[in-house]
């Protein structure tokens, strides 16, 4: 009877202790199941980051994930089909199934979607830009960003970028066609102008030219490669992402288009510091000017810069009293010989406007050539004499050195007054271009990009537990 009775209280105590065992080891596996699920999504998503694109990171100090994986196709399904890959590796034991063995945990993944993601030229390029901020957040910029905002605001304070001082030249050679040129009679009955001979006349014949054929001793040397620029990404549609990730803007802060601008001349080149990896040899003179051809853009900066420089060297010419005491000497020689003293004045100022006008030439050339010149000129800065309007191709001679800006302080000046927009776009223009030079890129594209990434996750257990679960990652 006494063994009996221990017999029950031993199967009852063990029943109990049974019961708590495997409570135990159910709640372990519960909690091993959680476990798993979240290192296994670590796992996943940041080997998906590991992607990364090595020639993005290695041109352009950028970290992004190539939705193609080198194929021709961006797709953000591609980057969940790895994310899948990777979490089914890692989430179940592989080589222990078979002959009574089962899995502890017995998870497979039931979904990995990808539920947002920061492509590179969301919101106008603002995510590329933000990596950007964040890469040149060491760099000691203060200084130089101190110099283009001073240099900005003078070329503006002076409207050299405002003033049209091609419809004021006109306005003096229309004066010229209203006062008329004397008439002789060179046949019976048959009269013809007496010509003026107004050197500025051959200095203005040079205008449709163009610049560079003007100032460059060997134009033949400028590069001629092309694209066709419809194949970049400021031309095509561009693929849509779901914006600049909050977390990753509020560490960076907003980005700073003087600290971008700063980016571009460390990674581009231009006109006198080309890069050997790049298609086009001008490439800040692109992000300016977008066309599709080296000498095209070229040739619109080196217009702008004309346009800048005829703008000052109007001003100054003008508070010149020497100067315009020569023009007007000059002016009153061909007065006389029309025998129309009126034309005095309104040539008198054409001449003015050509000599600013050669001297400008002149700034170009030496400004392409490496030299420096100011924003505003002093007498000392003058290079032309009066007689170069009469042989401006002639006059022009190879400067070196000097004071003031060089090319490099204009482009940034230009770069600083460009719209935003327009800037980024082409700026990931060279970034494609370049890319695509490298083995496996021939169809990079920016667009197809992204470096943050929001996925929702579920697995299943053969024990009857389902768990999901929402995370971001990214570079930042």
């Amino acid at each position: 009877m006494r063994k009996g009775y221990i017999t029950v209280f031993l199967t009852l105590s063990l029943t109990l202790i049974l019961s708590l065992v495997f409570t135990v080891i159910e709640g372990a596996r519960i909690s091993a199941i959680r476990m798993k699920f979240e290192c296994v999504t670590d796992i996943g998503m940041n080997s998906v980051l590991a992607e990364y694109h090595r020639e993005l990171l290695e041109q352009y100090d950028l970290l992004f994930v190539d939705t193609a994986y080198g194929g021709t196709h961006p797709d953000i399904g591609n980057t969940e089909a790895h994310l899948r890959d990777y979490m089914k590796k890692n989430v179940r034991e592989e080589g222990r199934s078979g002959w009574g063995i089962r899995d502890f945990l017995d998870m497979d993944i039931q979904a990995a979607e990808i539920t947002a993601y920061s492509i590179a030229s969301d919101e106008e390029g603002a995510v590329l830009k933000r990596q950007v901020t964040d890469y040149m957040a060491d760099y000691p910029l203060g200084a130089v960003l101190e110099k283009i905002n001073l240099n900005t605001g003078l070329l503006q304070e002076y409207g050299l970028d405002s003033r049209d001082i091609d419809g004021e030249r006109r306005q003096h050679e229309a004066q010229i066609e209203e006062i008329g040129l004397p008439e002789k009679e060179v046949e019976p009955g048959k009269f013809e102008k007496v010509p003026l001979d107004n050197p500025a006349d051959a200095a203005n014949a040079t205008r449709g030219s163009g610049v560079l054929n003007l100032v460059l001793e060997n134009p033949s040397q400028v590069s001629t490669v092309k694209v066709d620029t419809g194949d970049y990404i400021s031309y095509r549609s561009r693929l849509q992402g779901t914006g600049l990730c909050a977390e990753a803007a509020g560490i960076c802060g907003e980005p700073n288009e003087l600290v971008f601008e700063a980016y571009l001349f460390e990674k581009c080149g231009y006109y006198g510091q080309e890069l050997d990896k790049s298609l086009l040899k001008y490439q800040i003179e692109y992000i300016l000017s977008g066309q599709d051809t080296d000498w095209q853009n070229l040739e619109q900066v080196s217009k702008r810069l004309l346009k800048w420089r005829e703008a000052a060297n109007v001003i100054y010419i003008l508070s010149d009293g020497a100067k315009v005491a020569e023009a007007e000497a000059m002016a009153m020689a061909l007065a006389a010989v029309a025998m129309l003293p009126a034309l005095t004045e309104p040539v008198k100022y054409t001449i003015l406007f050509a000599w600013a006008y050669v001297e400008s030439l002149q700034d170009v050339k030496t400004l392409l050539g490496g030299g420096r010149v100011p924003l505003r000129k002093t007498a000392a800065d003058w290079k032309t004499g009066i007689n170069s309007i009469k042989n401006v191709r002639g006059s022009l001679t190879e400067e070196k050195g000097g004071n003031g800006l060089n090319y490099k302080e204009y482009l940034q000046i230009m770069l600083f007054l460009q719209d935003k927009t327009s800037r980024t776009y082409r700026a990931m223009d060279i970034m494609e271009m370049d890319i695509r030079r490298t083995p496996g890129n021939a169809r990079f594209r920016l667009d197809g990009c992204f470096d943050t990434y929001e996925a929702r996750l579920s697995v299943t257990s053969g024990f009857g537990y389902d768990y999901e679960m929402t995370r971001k990652y990214g570079f930042y």
